[in-house]
C-alpha cells in the first residue's frame, strides 16, 4: 500500500478507524476483499501473484497493514515477498511484541517495508529502514512510503482530513473517508521528497490517489472496529472507469 490513515482510540465509539489506499501496477492480479477459502479466518484482499496480502484482520481480531518504503538504491531481486509478513502475523499466535522479536531478526533479508499490527488493543509499527516508536500511541497516524508519520503532503494532508472528518461528531461518514482517499490533488514541487526516483515520479506518487497509466490506486479501504469488538471492512475496487468502481461491505463480531 502507499497510503495508511488512522484514528487509534480516539473516538468514543471506535478503537480503531482504518483508510488506506493500495497502489500498484493494474497489471497485477489481484482478487478483492473477502475470507480465504484456504485460510477462512483472514479477511483480506488477495496478491494473486505472490499469495500475500497488504491489509486484513483475522476472526480473533489479529490487524496488519504494509507500505513498501520506497528506496530503489538498495532493492534486492531475490527477496521474499513483504505481503506474507501480513499472511503471517494474522494466521500467527505470537503475541504482537514477540512478533516485533521476530521482524527484528530477518528484516534485512526483505526489501524496505513498513508494518501496522497488533489487536484492537494494541498496534505496534516496524520499518526495516529505520527506528520508529514501536508500540503506537492514541492518536491520528500516518504512513506512506517513509517512516511512520513521516510529514509527506500526502500523509499531512490525509491526516488532517481525517481529523476534519472526526471533529463533526458522531457517526464517520463512510463517504467523506472514501473521498478524503480519493483526492488527487498535487502538491507544489517544492513540497514533495526526493527518494531517487526523479521529479516526474514523484509528481505522479504525490496525491493521495494517484492515477498513473500503468500504475495507480487499485483500491481504497476503511476498517472500523467498535467498542463492542464489532468489525467493519469496506473496500471500494477502482476500474480505471469513472462510474464503474465496485464497493463491498463485510461485518462480524470478532471472536474473543
Amino acid at each position: 500500500m502507499c497510503l495508511i490513515l488512522l484514528a487509534h482510540r480516539i473516538h468514543p465509539s471506535y478503537h480503531l478507524i482504518l483508510a488506506a489506499n493500495r497502489d500498484e501496477y493494474y497489471h497485477r492480479p489481484t482478487a478483492p476483499a473477502s475470507f480465504w477459502e484456504t485460510e477462512p479466518q483472514i479477511l483480506a484482499g488477495k496478491d494473486l501473484q505472490s499469495g500475500g496480502t497488504w491489509l486484513g484482520i483475522s476472526r480473533n481480531g489479529r490487524i496488519a497493514a504494509l507500505s513498501n518504503y520506497r528506496d530503489p538504491s538498495r532493492l534486492l531481486d531475490s527477496a521474499p515477498s513483504r505481503g506474507g509478513l501480513v499472511t503471517e502475523f494474522l494466521l500467527g499466535d505470537l503475541p504482537p511484541a514477540r512478533y516485533l522479536e521476530k521482524l527484528r531478526q530477518r528484516s534485512r533479508d526483505y526489501n524496505g517495508f513498513n508494518i501496522i499490527f497488533g489487536d484492537r488493543k494494541n498496534l505496534y509499527a516496524y520499518s526495516n529502514r529505520g527506528e520508529v516508536p514501536p508500540l503506537l500511541q492514541p492518536g491520528i497516524h500516518g504512513l506512506s512510503n517513509h517512516l511512520l508519520d513521516t510529514p509527506w503532503p500526502k500523509v499531512t494532508q490525509g491526516k488532517k482530513a481525517l481529523a476534519d472528518i472526526l471533529l463533526k461528531g458522531g457517526e464517520p461518514s463512510v463517504e467523506d473517508i472514501f473521498s478524503l482517499l480519493a483526492d488527487r490533488s498535487l502538491p507544489a514541487d517544492c513540497l514533495l521528497p526526493d527518494t531517487g526516483v526523479g521529479l516526474d515520479t514523484e509528481r505522479l506518487l504525490a496525491p493521495l490517489f494517484i492515477s498513473g497509466p500503468v500504475y495507480g490506486t487499485r483500491s481504497s479501504s476503511i476498517l472500523l472496529i467498535d467498542q463492542d469488538a464489532g468489525v467493519t471492512f469496506i473496500e471500494r475496487t477502482h476500474n480505471g472507469t469513472p462510474g464503474k468502481d465496485s464497493t463491498r461491505t463485510i461485518r462480524f463480531k470478532i471472536e474473543e
